[in-house]
């Protein structure tokens, strides 16, 4: 089977449906963010604060590379991959691509979780009020690149255990009907 790739802003849970879609597909869950750490030996943060978002960006892409040619996966993007070089070109054309919609406010109260904020340079050492507005300007910006997705699916549900299996029980679903 080639790759599902779930996309989306930060925080729409791309690695909790992930994980689960996976389990349920019988497939391997790959979170592109972890698979480039274990390539760099560093954290997400450390690239970007050591090497810069330039140099985090060409990584990343070497990784969908590498991640596209594999069978039997679901990925887990970071939210600026879709928007980077031919990225989503790649994708489209190596498997099938999911945009995980929800709103601006629930995506910013997911990214306010004590265990989020720290591990997302983005937001890291912005104040929580300003966080939201970062959300609302850069969906703005990177919709026109969640937009070539070939799927759109609502990841709101996904809050507690149970609501994430049938959230996921769902999306196993659509991707069977349409594919």
């Amino acid at each position: 089977m080639n790759p599902i790739f779930l996309i989306g802003y930060m925080g729409c849970g791309k690695t909790t449906l992930g994980v689960e879609l996976a389990k349920q597909m019988g497939l391997r869950y790959i979170d592109l963010d972890d698979y480039i750490e274990a390539r760099q030996g560093m954290s997400i943060t450390e690239i970007f604060d050591e090497m810069g978002e330039g140099h985090f960006r060409e990584l990343e892409t070497v990784a969908l590379q590498d991640v596209a040619a594999m069978a039997d996966v679901v990925v887990g993007c970071g939210g600026g991959t879709p928007c980077h070089g031919d990225n989503m070109a790649l994708m489209n054309q190596a498997g099938v691509t999911v945009w995980l919609t929800t709103s601006p406010e629930r995506i910013t109260d997911r990214l306010l979780l004590p265990d989020q904020k720290a591990k997302r340079p983005k937001i890291s050492r912005l104040p929580d009020d300003e966080v939201l507005a970062l959300v609302v300007t850069e969906l703005r910006a990177r919709t026109p690149y969640y937009d070539q997705a070939q799927l759109q699916f609502d990841s709101t549900d996904i809050e507690t255990a149970e609501a994430t299996i049938i959230t996921a029980r769902h999306l196993v679903d659509l991707l069977q009907k349409c594919h």
